[in-house]
């Protein structure tokens, strides 16, 4: 048996225009093209599949039964085509770029990942590196090239966005609860056991402003590592203080004592002015912009 011809798969369109038109007349007016370079196109398929595809009468063409059995197999050929199309310009347009985005080790961990990896499914020729660290990230140094940062930058050069507040509860793991009873005034705290942070004296600031001047001593774990003090808390260690939305999300954790005046912490997203035109640098901004206020709300 020889082997069939090469088979020209732009001939499809035409096929598929000429078939749902009725006519070469009506087919030419949906793709925009000649009717002889139609009836070309419909001859020249004809011809490599050995068959008649369509009967012209006065008032167009007629589809024989073997354009109709064929019928279905190109509009799956068709709807392949276009959809391998969308995907290559969906890769032609896809953001390319490397953007380095500082956090401090609570958002960095629990804020971050997931919107990072939709950022990555929707722009996956994106590269990004997170920096999870409480120090301060000099974005002057190109240090990293977006920071979220929970005090607005001063430094001249830095173009700043207000994301919210973050407001700082107390809270204690329900086996804590469980084991020591809930406080329900504010002066039941003295009768817990309470985790404070070692040399950040911001726990310290907040009850002094509250009228309620505490050393460091009245917190019987101590530590300034974020991710510890959250694992203390978590762990049932004692009654804490943190961001509420962080609590919200961690099962176990409950938030106590709302009348308790404690701190709202400014969320600012932080770009260095003279590559926020970058557009790989602007496509994770305006992300992060979008994305973290109802979060942290």
């Amino acid at each position: 048996m020889s082997p069939l011809p090469r088979f020209d798969w732009s001939l499809v369109p035409s096929f598929l225009a000429v078939l749902d038109a009725g006519s070469l007349m009506g087919a030419a007016r949906a793709l925009n093209a000649q009717q002889p370079t139609l009836s070309r196109h419909i001859a020249a398929l004809e011809a490599q599949l050995g068959v008649a595809l369509f009967e012209r009468t006065g008032r167009g063409v007629q589809p024989t039964a073997a354009a109709r059995a064929l019928a279905d197999a190109a509009r799956h050929m068709a709807e392949g085509a276009d959809r391998m199309n969308q995907q290559l310009l969906r890769r032609a347009s896809s953001m390319q770029g490397t953007v380095r985005v500082s956090a401090s080790q609570v958002p960095a961990v629990t804020l971050l990942p997931p919107l990072l990896a939709e950022l990555h499914r929707q722009e996956p020729g994106l590269q990004v590196e997170l920096v999870a660290t409480n120090a301060v990230s000099n974005l002057l140094r190109r240090e990293a090239d977006i920071a979220l940062r929970m005090l607005r930058p001063v430094q001249s050069g830095l173009v700043a966005r207000k994301l919210g507040e973050v407001a700082v509860v107390a809270c204690a793991h329900e086996s804590y609860l469980a084991r020591r009873g809930t406080p329900r005034a504010v002066a039941d705290l003295a009768g817990h056991t309470l985790v404070g942070m070692d040399r950040d004296p911001g726990i310290l600031q907040g009850f002094a402003a509250a009228g309620m001047p505490l050393t460091r001593e009245h917190f019987a774990l101590r530590t300034d590592d974020q991710t510890a003090y959250a694992a203390l808390v978590m762990a049932g260690a004692g009654i804490g203080f943190m961001a509420r939305y962080l609590v919200d999300s961690t099962p176990g954790l409950v938030a106590l004592l709302p009348e308790l005046p404690t701190p709202r912490l400014p969320a600012w997203l932080v770009v260095h002015r003279e590559i926020r035109g970058s557009p790989a640098v602007r496509r994770v901004f305006d992300f992060l912009a979008e994305a973290l206020p109802p979060l942290l709300a």
